[in-house]
C-alpha cells in the first residue's frame, strides 16, 4: 500500500543527496535507503493511515468528537502487513424537545412614564447649560480629590450627591465649598458599588466589602441649568421638524430604549433556552475518551488531573454545541452568502446615515461590502450574528414560555436582583 510512495521519495532523495565520497546524484541506493528507509516509510505509512482513517469515517457517516487516538502497541516493521487500532469518541444519539414544558419567562420590557420623564430631565441636563457654585446642594455635580495615604488612594473624581446612598452621607456634602475637606466611610457610600470602584481607582474584587475612611477636598462644584424644551432643542437633538413637542420627544425616547430593551430581553430568553436544553436533553458523552483526547491537543499537554478539570468546565459547553449542531440540522438552518452581503450592506448604510450620508449609490455600498467580506474573521462575525438569530426566531417560534410585560427597573429587579 505504502511502498511506491517510499520508493519515490527515496528516489528523489538520491537524485539530491549530498554525502562525502559521492557526487550529488550519484550516492548508491542501498546507501540511500539504509539511511533514510526507516523514517521514509513511517512518515508515508502515517500519511496513509490518516488518509484512510478519514476516507472511512466519512464513507461510514461516524459521527465523532475529538480525533482519532491510536492505541499504543508494539509493530513488527520488518512483517509484510501491518494492523493499527484507533479509539474514536463517537457522538451520542439524542433528541431535542423545543416544545417540552418549561419555566421560561420570556419577557417584553416597556419604558414606562417615570422612565420617560427621567431621561427628558437628564437630556435636559445633559445639553443645559453649565453652572459653577459656591456651596453643594443635593443634585449638584462635586469634582473631589480623593486621598487614603495608608492604601495608596489618590485620585480626583466626579459624581452626583443624590447618588450616595444615605441622606447621613448626603448631608456630610451639603452647604460645604471648594477647598472644604469632607472625612467619609466608603463602606456603602454609593448605591452603585461601580461608582466606588471608579472614585478609587480600584478592581471590582478589591471594592467588594472595602471599608476605609476617605478624605474629599472639593475642587468644583456644578449644576446644569435645565434646556429648555423648545424647537431649537428638539432641532438640536433630531433634526429639523422631526420633533415638535415633549409628547413627541418621549414617543421618540420609548421608541430608542425599548430597541434596546429588547435586546437585552432577547439575551435573556435564550441564555435561559440553552440552559434548559443542557440540563433536560439527556445523552452521554464520551467522558473517558474525551479526557484522554484533552491530554493531546494544544500546545500545552495535560496531565490527567488538568484534563480532568479541562473537561468539567466545557462539559455543558460541548452539549450545548452538540444540541445547537442537531437544531441546525434538523431545521434546516443555513446562512447563505447573500444573506451576509445583504447584513453587512444595512450595517454599512446605517453607519453612513450616522455620518449624514444617507443617499449612497448601491454601487458604492456594493465595493465596500466586497472589500469588508475579505477579512475572514468579519465575514465569519456576520455569519455566526445571522446564526444566532435563527436561532432566537427558532426558540421564540417553540418553546412554550411564559410572557411577561415589565418596566426595565423591574426587570432588572427580577433578573439581577438589583
Amino acid at each position: 500500500d505504502f511502498q511506491n510512495n517510499v520508493d519515490e521519495v527515496l528516489k528523489n532523495y538520491k537524485k539530491n543527496a549530498s554525502i562525502p565520497g559521492f557526487r550529488k546524484g550519484q550516492v548508491p541506493m542501498s546507501l540511500i535507503k539504509k539511511q533514510y528507509e526507516s523514517a521514509v516509510m513511517l512518515d508515508e505509512i502515517n500519511k496513509l493511515l490518516q488518509e484512510k482513517l478519514s476516507e472511512y469515517i466519512h464513507e461510514e457517516k461516524i459521527d465523532i468528537l475529538g480525533n482519532p487516538l491510536p492505541v499504543a502497541k508494539d509493530v513488527d516493521w520488518n512483517a509484510d502487513a501491518f494492523s493499527f487500532d484507533f479509539e474514536l469518541g463517537l457522538a451520542p444519539e439524542f433528541d431535542v424537545d423545543l416544545t417540552a414544558k418549561n419555566d421560561i419567562v420570556k419577557y417584553e420590557i416597556e419604558a414606562d412614564e417615570e422612565m420617560l420623564n427621567e431621561q427628558v430631565e437628564f437630556i435636559q441636563k445633559q445639553y443645559g447649560k453649565e453652572i459653577h457654585k459656591d456651596s453643594v446642594d443635593e443634585d449638584d455635580d462635586v469634582t473631589v480629590k480623593v486621598i487614603n495615604e495608608e492604601e495608596g488612594i489618590e485620585n480626583t473624581y466626579t459624581f452626583t450627591v443624590a447618588d450616595i446612598r444615605t441622606k447621613t452621607n448626603q448631608k456630610k456634602f451639603i452647604n460645604k465649598k471648594v477647598g472644604d475637606t469632607v472625612k467619609i466611610s466608603t463602606k456603602g457610600l454609593f448605591k452603585d458599588e461601580h461608582k466606588l470602584m471608579e472614585m478609587l481607582k480600584v478592581d471590582h474584587d478589591r471594592v467588594h466589602g472595602l471599608e476605609i475612611d476617605i478624605e474629599c477636598t472639593i475642587e468644583d462644584i456644578m449644576n446644569k441649568e435645565k434646556a429648555e424644551l423648545n424647537q431649537e432643542f428638539f432641532d438640536k437633538l433630531f433634526g429639523e421638524g422631526k420633533v415638535t413637542c415633549e409628547a413627541e420627544l418621549k414617543e421618540k425616547i420609548k421608541e430608542d430604549a425599548e430597541k434596546q430593551f429588547a435586546q437585552q430581553a432577547d439575551h435573556k430568553f435564550t441564555n435561559d433556552v440553552v440552559e434548559f436544553l443542557v440540563e433536560n436533553t439527556k445523552f452521554d458523552l464520551p467522558e473517558t475518551f474525551l479526557k484522554k483526547w484533552l491530554q493531546t491537543v494544544g500546545e500545552t499537554k495535560l496531565d490527567e488531573q488538568q484534563a480532568e478539570e479541562e473537561y468539567n468546565k466545557s462539559e455543558n459547553g460541548l452539549k450545548y454545541q452538540l444540541i445547537e449542531g442537531k437544531l441546525i440540522k434538523d431545521n434546516n438552518l443555513q446562512v447563505t452568502v447573500e444573506e451576509i452581503k445583504d447584513h453587512a450592506a444595512d450595517l454599512i448604510k446605517q453607519q453612513m446615515a450616522q455620518f449624514g450620508q444617507t443617499d449612497v449609490a448601491d454601487e458604492e455600498v456594493n465595493n465596500i461590502v466586497g472589500r469588508v467580506l475579505t477579512n475572514q474573521e468579519e465575514t465569519q462575525r456576520i455569519s455566526e450574528q445571522l446564526m444566532n438569530e435563527k436561532m432566537l426566531k427558532l426558540f421564540a417560534d417553540n418553546v412554550k414560555a411564559k410572557a411577561k410585560k415589565v418596566t426595565y427597573k423591574d426587570f432588572v429587579k427580577e433578573v439581577y436582583g438589583e
